[in-house]
């Protein structure tokens, strides 16, 4: 019987992120089963949370899941757990709708469980209470079950913080955090920066989970809500089985849905992993994957490596069936200019990347397929996302899109899915659900390039 309870936060930027994985490490430490959520499009913070939990986190997003799917893959993997945490985005009544429904509230709501707010205390005392006791008023149907004051300042700002929420509300105080420089995580223009590039990530996760330790009631938060998940059993096919994909996944790559990853191997096909830094060549494989990542941050490794990046443009060339999502599409690309120094990359891409400052970019996209795209059985409107900081120049006037963008940017903000030979290559991250399944039709063409 799992407990299970739903982080979030008055805005964006509380503190949250930490908390949870200080909540995840914790718990973990003492033997607990946790199994991690993140709420929307999100690869990094979800690289952390199953860093500290120990197990795969999933995303729940209602742009491109129905209530069904959401509610299915919660249950999957929850029932298995002994305490199940969601970590929301932005804040808890935050989302794309002035009238709700799309936000953390409402995923809460979804789902039956409590919420935990994290309060981000900063330059607040006796506020705290109308502004806590504001969110439980907003909407009577989502369970505020306690609260969480973060970044206090000192013995005295936080005995006034509980004082007020003591007298003014019936909510409870279930930890109180005090500031510190160990709980900050550098940021990139993403958001955190990813674990996978931390060599000190697991240093910090263990500092996070004392702090959590020492300073919040982990017994009464583990007891919030407990209920009975009746476990699904994912089921495999046999039809696929004797493919092999292989997948890039270093410090470069790293931006995949764990159940999209899960859904390649449902259909037996087995995923190889091989690192862009390192490898000098590609593993064996049937078929190529390459997702998202911060390539830009790994140029001169990624551009040192030339017989990887030989034997990869070799290979598409000669017809390899390949999969390559944001940073891959850039990898692939004849070069990366960042911070005004070029690099070269795969170069079976006929265009070259810039960096930008600003993002190109970023949120929820709609694509349509256009008559060119290689896979059957697309859907007709495809809701996906992108977050790219880049761009592509010098984009060869033939070059062929699988994708007409509705909305959104991708490519040239018209147009997505660059095609050569048997790739696909775009700047939007499609998701393995119930109106998209792309995993299922890039499997079936590389079977037919078998």
């Amino acid at each position: 019987m799992p407990s299970a309870f739903y982080l979030s936060a008055a805005h964006k930027s509380s503190g949250k992120t930490v908390v949870s994985l200080g909540l995840c490490a914790a718990f973990k430490q003492q033997s607990l089963n946790v199994q991690s959520f993140k709420k929307g499009p999100d690869y990094i913070d979800p690289i952390w949370l199953a860093q500290a939990s120990g197990n795969p986190c999933f995303n729940l997003d209602f742009y491109n899941m129905s209530d069904e799917e959401i509610i299915r893959l919660y249950e999957q993997y929850t029932s298995q757990s002994d305490v199940a945490i969601i970590e929301g985005n932005k804040g808890l009544f935050d989302g794309m709708e002035v009238t709700g429904g799309d936000a953390n509230a409402d995923l809460a709501k979804l789902l039956n469980i409590p919420v935990v707010l994290v309060v981000d205390a900063t330059g607040i005392t006796r506020g705290v209470a109308p502004l806590v006791s504001g969110y439980q008023a907003f909407d009577k149907d989502v369970n505020i079950a306690g609260v969480i004051l973060n970044k206090i300042a000192g013995d005295r700002h936080e005995s006034k913080l509980i004082q007020a929420i003591e007298h003014y509300t019936d909510i409870p105080v279930l930890g109180a955090i005090r500031r510190s420089t160990e709980l900050i995580i550098d940021e990139r223009h993403l958001g955190l920066m990813p674990a996978n590039e931390t060599p000190e990530s697991q240093g910090f996760i263990d500092t996070a989970a004392k702090h959590i330790s020492d300073q919040v009631d982990l017994d009464r938060i583990v007891n919030l809500n407990q209920k009975t998940v009746k476990p699904i059993v994912p089921v495999i096919s046999s039809k696929s089985k004797g493919i092999t994909v292989a997948v890039a996944k270093d410090s470069a790559f790293g931006f995949y849905y764990q159940d999209d990853l899960d859904a390649f191997e449902s259909l037996g096909v087995e995923l190889v992993y091989f690192n862009t830094l390192k490898d000098t060549s590609l593993p064996q494989a049937d078929a190529l994957f390459i997702g998202g990542g911060f390539p830009e941050m790994q140029l001169e490794s990624l551009s040192a490596n030339q017989s990887l990046l030989s034997d990869i443009k070799a290979q598409i060339e000669a017809g390899l069936p390949t999969y390559a999502e944001c940073g891959g599409l850039m990898y692939l690309s004849r070069q990366i200019t960042h911070q005004g120094q070029s690099h070269a990359m795969v170069g079976v891409i006929d265009a070259d990347t810039v960096m930008t400052l600003k993002p190109i970019g970023r949120g929820y996209v709609q694509l349509a397929p256009t008559d060119e795209h290689p896979w059957n059985d697309v859907s007709a409107h495809i809701y996906a996302h992108e977050f790219h900081y880049s761009k592509l120049e010098n984009i060869d006037a033939n070059t062929r899109y699988a994708y007409q963008v509705l909305r959104g940017v991708g490519v040239d903000n018209k147009r997505d899915g660059i095609l050569t030979h048997n790739l696909l290559a775009t700047y939007t991250h499609l998701r393995n659900v119930g109106s998209n399944h792309w995993v299922k039709q890039f499997v079936d063409f590389i079977q037919s390039k078998i």
